[in-house]
């Protein structure tokens, strides 16, 4: 259940930092209201599974899939550029949280 509780911290994380794009600064109210909201319950979420999951992992794995997926988004629904040199630098963060899993000792 903890991990349900991480994937649901990173699902809010992505949808708080793409409506904080599309907020324009906190100028446009219910983009920022949603950005706000979905923070909170990003957060409630990621405190929740660290009931059961150890703070570096959880943390890096929060962080590199929130990274990843950013990404992903940024190209592919605002059509922002990425050049070889940043996919380069998201696998190795990938690889990373990959190696930190591992290493974590569940």
């Amino acid at each position: 259940m903890y991990y349900v509780d991480l994937i649901l911290a990173i699902v809010m994380e992505l949808i708080g930092t793409n409506l904080m794009k599309l907020s324009a600064g906190f100028s446009k109210l219910w983009y920022s209201v949603g950005t706000i909201i979905a923070y909170i319950f990003c957060f409630f979420f990621l405190s929740l599974s660290l009931k059961g999951i150890k703070l570096n992992i959880a943390y890096a794995t929060w962080g590199g899939a929130g990274i990843v997926l950013a990404a992903l988004v940024s190209f592919f629904i605002f059509h922002e550029s990425i050049s070889m040199m940043q996919i380069l630098g998201i696998a190795l963060i990938v690889v990373g949280v990959i190696i930190a899993n591992l290493a974590g000792g569940h």
